[in-house]
């Protein structure tokens, strides 16, 4: 369990250098369960620590679509790597009580370009998936089936309705915690990297009658028979993305938190 206070609203501030490249994150909705510590620690890097909202640990996953990606300002679109759907499963980690951000188990791709580039670039487990989002008024209903690499089994599908508005979420607040994220962590070789985005507050909903079938936890080794939180829904922000860094931090076994 945290024992320090962690500053969860530094990272939020925009970055004082050049951005790397932007995109747009379209509607997404942010499902989360309850895993214990002792589970999600084998699974993340050592040199991060898991992050908790009063003593809970959380997986989350995060259906969306990128639009208007482009990975470097100076670069031209690409047209099928510009729009397409993804499907994030991810923890929450901070490092040594601060820069608090994600770690991610998956990330599924609508796109074999962005999949392809973000494996080689951003050293991140990206898997190419078949995958639709239709939306008829009253449900929002995504589905997923993941091609390569292997291992693929990992279908997924999830329905929804969006819900009231929110107001904004404050720091300290559950809403805050599984929603405002601005930068992840991966690695490369033995290096520990960190990539930072910046957006505005996200506009959150409360999303209702959420009916999912976690097989993407189970692929990944999670349980999915922990207790669900609050389902937030978010029309979208405007992103910008700045370059990857190396975390200078040593590798050494820790506590579960």
């Amino acid at each position: 369990m945290t024992t320090v206070p962690i500053d969860r609203v530094a990272a939020t501030r925009r970055p004082q250098r050049q951005r790397q490249g932007s995109q747009r994150w379209h509607r997404l909705l942010f499902v989360h369960w309850e895993v214990p510590a002792s589970v999600l620690r084998p699974l993340v890097d050592p040199r991060l620590t898991l992050d908790d909202f009063e003593g809970r640990y959380f997986v989350g996953i995060v259906p969306f679509t990128m639009q208007r990606v482009r990975p470097y300002d100076w670069l031209p679109s690409m047209p099928t790597a510009t729009t397409f759907g993804e499907i994030n499963l991810r923890t929450s980690v901070h490092l040594d009580g601060q820069e608090p951000g994600v770690w991610f188990f998956s990330l599924d791709a609508h796109s074999s370009l962005a999949v392809a580039a973000a494996r080689t670039l951003w050293h991140l487990p990206y898997f190419r998936s078949d995958m639709t989002c239709e939306d008829d008024g009253a449900r929002v209903r995504w589905t997923s089936h993941r091609r390569w690499p292997s291992p693929t089994a990992a279908d997924f599908s999830i329905s929804y309705r969006v819900g009231a508005s929110l107001p904004a979420p404050q720091p300290g607040s559950l809403e805050f915690f599984l929603a405002e994220r601005y930068q992840f962590y991966t690695t490369r070789g033995r290096s520990l990297l960190r990539a930072r985005v910046h957006h505005a507050p996200y506009p959150l909903h409360l999303a209702h009658d959420v009916e999912v079938n976690p097989a993407l936890l189970d692929a990944a080794g999670l349980p999915s028979n922990g207790a669900r939180t609050v389902d937030l829904f978010s029309p979208g922000v405007d992103v910008d993305i700045f370059s990857m860094e190396t975390v200078d931090a040593p590798v050494r076994s820790l506590p579960a938190s």
